[in-house]
């Protein structure tokens, strides 16, 4: 069962213990997604031994208000790591649609001992934790959850999209493999009808989303890390891997040296203080926007190509700015 469907029967009950009744409409209006996923999330309640009451005279469900989940007892250190990365992630302008692992570290909060929890409100409130910029969210909240039900249950979709790389929106079935957040945004990955491969999908170009009758299956082999093969960041490009090799002088080098940019990297200071980078990459786009963000600090050494396309890029910005204002 699938982090989002756990999400969302605990989601349920609270619903249901919350009112003296809910019919199937309005707790799939609720929880955003179809009746026919209610009507399933509701026998999996059943079957774990919630007890679902319905009231077939007015065709209502509700559960007893003295029902609980079961307590869980965590270490100091697990209560502390909850919530801290649901606090912080869980916050407005943080991990898009993950307001509810704030809602749920409040929760868990308020049932610990006030000795601890004093203890811990202290020592979350000293730290923080800050990720790149994220795309303003709510308003693909819908269509993200009908993604992660989709994935849950092997389910196609059709969807509208904005894409950059086509002529305005086009419309296409989409049989979604994976969900995935990366620096500033949910990805959905899968196979596209129109491109009839794999392909990679920004949540947020999503417009329009129409769950479809039609299952499908992952390929036998399938995993993201052999999809995105040595991608820079998410897009793998056809052909051979290149082989990167890049020098930033000394007064960036330390700092490009002392993350772990890519898996593949490796680094090696220079008797002048500058580093030369080497890398292997499925691609050279998107790295070649990482090395301009670095201006004269950084020098293409190899492959000749990549050395053309930021000279290209380079060019082509020097005009921008020399041209008229």
């Amino acid at each position: 069962m699938n982090l989002s469907r756990i999400t969302r029967l605990v989601e349920l009950i609270g619903l249901l213990q919350a009112s003296s009744g809910q019919n199937a409409h309005a707790l799939a209006t609720a929880c955003g997604v179809s009746r026919r996923t209610i009507f399933r999330d509701l026998e999996t309640l059943r079957a774990a031994g919630v007890p679902l009451r319905f009231d077939e005279e007015l065709g209502e469900y509700r559960i007893p208000g003295t029902y609980f989940l079961p307590p869980t007892n965590f270490s100091v250190e697990e209560a502390l790591a909850v919530l801290v990365l649901c606090h912080e992630l869980g916050d407005e302008g943080q991990v898009p649609f993950f307001a509810a692992a704030r809602s749920a570290a409040l929760k868990l909060e308020s049932a610990l001992p006030s000795r601890l929890r004093d203890r811990l409100r202290e020592i979350t409130g000293a730290i923080k934790m800050r990720i790149d910029a994220t795309a303003p969210a709510a308003e693909h909240t819908p269509i993200y959850h009908q993604l992660l039900d989709a994935v849950g249950q092997r389910q196609c979709v059709r969807i509208s999209y904005r894409s950059v790389y086509e002529d305005g929106e086009i419309c296409l079935k989409l049989s979604p493999y994976r969900l995935l957040f990366s620096r500033r945004g949910w990805y959905c990955i899968g196979r596209s009808s129109i491109h009839r491969a794999t392909r990679t999908f920004n949540v947020a170009r999503i417009s329009k989303l129409e769950p479809l009758d039609d299952k499908y299956r992952i390929p036998r082999g399938f995993s993201l890390k052999r999809y995105l093969r040595n991608a820079w960041h998410l897009i793998p490009e056809p052909g051979p891997d290149a082989q990167v090799r890049i020098r930033f002088g000394k007064l960036v080098a330390r700092n490009v040296a002392e993350v772990a940019w890519h898996p593949t990297q490796e680094t090696r200071f220079l008797r002048d203080g500058s580093l030369e980078f080497r890398a292997t990459v499925s691609g050279l786009n998107e790295i070649s926007w990482w090395i301009l963000g670095y201006g004269p600090q950084a020098e293409v050494l190899a492959p000749a190509k990549l050395r053309r396309l930021v000279a290209q890029r380079a060019t082509e910005m020097a005009e921008l700015y020399n041209g008229p204002s």
